[in-house]
C-alpha cells in the first residue's frame, strides 16, 4: 500500500532553459555564490585601498590619520591573503585527497544524476 512520492505528486518537469545546464541546480548555485563572493572581495579590496590611499594623502602630517590609513591598507592586504590562501589550501587538499588540485575548486556532480 506504499505509494511513492512520484505517484502521489506526479512527475515534475523542469522549466525551459534549466536543461541547458549539465550540473544539478544546487551545485550551480553554490558555484555562482562562490564566484560572487570572490568578486565582491576583490572589488571591496580595491575600494578600500583607494579610500586608504586618499586618507594617507590627505593626512597632512597627522600621525593618527597616517596610522589609520596604514592599518586599513594592511587589513585589506591581509584579507586578500586570506582569500587567496583559502584557494591554495583547497588546492593542496584536493591534490592530497583526490589527486587533482582542482577537485575541491571545480564543484562538479559525481555519481548518478537524477532522471
Amino acid at each position: 500500500m506504499q505509494e511513492s512520492i512520484a505517484q502521489i505528486i506526479g512527475r515534475v518537469t523542469p522549466p525551459p532553459g534549466v536543461s541547458n545546464y549539465p550540473d544539478l541546480g544546487i551545485v550551480f548555485l553554490i558555484r555562482n555564490l562562490i564566484r560572487l563572493a570572490i568578486i565582491t572581495a576583490g572589488i571591496y579590496s580595491v575600494i578600500n585601498i583607494i579610500i586608504a590611499g586618499y586618507g594617507f594623502m590627505s593626512a597632512g602630517g597627522d600621525s593618527k590619520k597616517i596610522t589609520d590609513a596604514w592599518s586599513r591598507i594592511w587589513q585589506t592586504l591581509l584579507g586578500l591573503v586570506v582569500v587567496v590562501g583559502a584557494f591554495v589550501i583547497a588546492a593542496i587538499l584536493g591534490l592530497i585527497l583526490f589527486g587533482n588540485a582542482g577537485a575541491l575548486l571545480e564543484l562538479r556532480v559525481y555519481g548518478p544524476t537524477p532522471p
